[in-house]
């Protein structure tokens, strides 16, 4: 606790604001004053600085912002300096942020032309189709229908789908998902994507699985999983009891010997702000558990605390997994 009654944590968290408003091309022009008369408030303030920064530098920011003011025995940069490496900024900036609104909007409004049925972060959903089957959408999901000339067919374009299907023997059900086909008659099945594999867990009934590429279809029956991977068609299967199968739709996610890095992708779709893994070393662990998808945040410090990993809140726009 500091004299002024903040705490540790709240003085970091001040911190990586002055990072991210040092770093805006809209700051106010006596932004420069404001932030030094805050590092000089305290050597926690100034702790708290050299911590934001550190942790900036593993998001690949190495730039050091107002060096000046806090280095000891540097010489004050000149105006002209100043103004270069303000433009520098300013610049590298915008064209991060054209780049993020490039690679994350570009896929949503995509989705937005193709599907019919989609959900937000952490939404879930549930639609009834045309047949009278119902589509449990997980969050970040999103599909695509298409019953013409009668016909049943439905394309998962992202995330995760719950199927429970109306019975009709003169009508195939089929779902296709990144290169993998199910179809059935009448059935209740999870399939699930990811940019790695797709997955099918098949709770009531039985469904026929045609693999692009593969030679023949083969049959699943209730608990069994098949994971098929997108780079080289191998196919895995597996036993799950049916109740444990869709866990997300209970607000539970589990994952069996995957690497932090997957399990991540999942809690993506659950959580508002970005989540970043600068660590090769912590992404790449191998974890077995059951995480809460309703808290993202104390999903993450399950998921790294074991191995020393700590979520650190930059803002409420970005998790930081860090080895430190």
């Amino acid at each position: 606790m500091t004299r002024n009654g903040e705490t540790d944590e709240e003085i970091l968290e001040e911190a990586m604001d002055w990072f991210l408003r040092l770093r805006a091309s809209s700051r106010a022009a006596d932004g420069d004053g404001g932030f030094a008369v805050w590092l000089d408030r305290s050597p926690a303030h100034r702790d708290a600085w050299l911590k934001a920064c550190r942790t900036w530098e593993l998001m690949g920011e190495t730039t050091p912002i107002h060096e000046d003011l806090w280095r000891p025995g540097r010489q004050a940069k000149t105006l002209a300096a100043r103004r270069r490496r303000r433009a520098f900024g300013v610049g590298a900036a915008m064209a991060l942020a054209a780049c993020l609104v490039l690679a994350l909007a570009g896929p949503s409004l995509l989705l937005r032309y193709q599907a019919d049925f989609k959900t937000a972060t952490a939404e879930l959903r549930t639609v009834t189709l045309e047949d009278g089957s119902t589509v449990e959408l997980g969050a970040a999901s999103a599909i695509d229908t298409d019953f013409a000339g009668g016909s049943r067919h439905v394309t998962l374009l992202a995330g995760e789908a719950f199927f429970d299907v109306t019975h009709d023997p003169a009508r195939p059900f089929v779902v296709t998902a990144g290169g993998v086909k199910v179809t059935v008659l009448g059935t209740a099945f999870d399939v699930h994507m990811t940019p790695e594999d797709t997955t099918v867990e098949l709770a009531r009934g039985v469904v026929g699985l045609t693999v692009t590429g593969a030679p023949h279809t083969f049959e699943l029956s209730p608990g069994d999983t098949v994971t098929v991977r997108r780079d080289d068609g191998r196919i895995s299967r597996g036993r799950l009891a049916p109740e444990d199968m869709a866990a997300w739709r209970n607000g539970r996610l589990f994952v069996n010997d995957v690497t932090i890095a997957s399990v991540v992708e999942e809690l993506q779709r659950y959580h508002p702000a970005w989540i970043s893994i600068p660590s090769g070393d912590l992404a790449g662990r191998r974890v077995t558990g059951l995480y809460d998808l309703s808290n993202p945040d104390r999903a993450l410090e399950a998921l790294v605390q074991p191995y020393g990993g700590k979520v650190h809140r930059i803002s409420p726009y970005l998790r930081v997994l860090a080895l430190f």
